[in-house]
């Protein structure tokens, strides 16, 4: 209770600003920057360091990370932030190439599957199911074994094996498109089959392609990596990423810096990638309510 003719104070409340702040989605804004920092380190690499990634200095020869090298050294004295900055061209290559491939041919099958005639169908769903018995890194693991280690050999190997589970993914959107009313109602106004589903099931059904796609970036880089540090991957003095984690194994009691810093950028280009992917897809859904 105030006093007699003062007046009562205000309680406190939260501005606009603040709470257009609060609500911001700052992990969004960081999977941003950090995608953008990623892409200079693609096309630019030297605006980030001034080292060179082959340079070798036996004198400086795994050290830990300092202000001269803020990563370390590995064991010819090598800077691996510099390492790490040039890697990023082969190891995002990689990824996106084997993500291009593993939506790309998920999405053939799972059009197939959903709308081609029922012999070609079944045959492409037996084939998915032939493809979902093998783990994908197994999968992986087979096609190097034939074709040999390569970069284009990890592309194909990560693309195959993870176009299963989107090719499944994209037959069941393409389905409830097709039994959805809109689709119903184009065909009681007498619309061509191929009008349908060009003007309706489609557009609709493949909308979350984008997410699934930004997705699996983050999924290829990871499956790449792991076959780069089994050694099955690009052949050094290559800096890709797993390649670094696999030189840098040996030396992990040691030098745990030349396994836990390449990992750690890994791990944060993934969870970039999710995150940027999930907000798509959130953006995506909201739309379509």
């Amino acid at each position: 209770m105030t006093a007699l003719g003062t007046p009562p104070v205000a309680a406190p409340r939260t501005t606009a600003l603040g709470a257009r702040l609060a609500r911001a989605p700052w992990g969004l804004y960081l999977a941003i920057a950090f995608a953008a920092l990623l892409l200079v380190a693609v096309v630019a690499p030297q605006a980030l360091t001034t080292h060179l990634p082959t340079a070798i200095d036996y004198q400086a020869a795994l050290q830990p990370p300092s202000l001269a090298h803020p990563f370390g050294t590995d064991e010819s004295g090598r800077d691996l932030y510099t390492r790490v900055v040039w890697g990023a061209r082969d190891s995002l290559t990689i990824g996106l190439g084997a993500a291009a491939v593993g939506v790309g041919l998920a999405l053939i099958l799972g059009t197939l599957a959903a709308l081609g005639v029922k012999p070609v169908a079944v045959v492409i769903d037996r084939f998915v199911e032939i493809l979902f018995a093998f783990p994908a890194l197994l999968l992986a693991l087979l096609l190097i074994a034939i074709a040999g280690p390569s970069a284009a050999t990890q592309v194909l190997a990560v693309g195959i094996g993870t176009a299963p589970g989107y090719a499944r993914m994209i037959r069941g959107q393409i389905l409830g498109a097709r039994d959805s009313g809109y689709v119903e109602a184009a065909t009681a106004l007498g619309h061509s089959r191929w009008r349908i589903v060009r003007a309706h099931i489609l557009p609709n059904a493949l909308r979350p392609l984008v997410a699934v796609f930004a997705l699996s970036i983050g999924q290829s880089i990871v499956w790449a990596s792991s076959l780069s540090f089994l050694g099955l991957g690009v052949a050094p003095p290559a800096s890709e990423w797993g390649a670094l984690l696999d030189a840098g194994r040996q030396y992990l009691t040691t030098a745990w810096w030349l396994v836990v810093i390449p990992g750690l950028v890994i791990v944060a280009v993934a969870l970039a990638a999710t995150t940027i992917g999930r907000h798509i897809q959130a953006r995506l859904e909201k739309g379509e309510r």
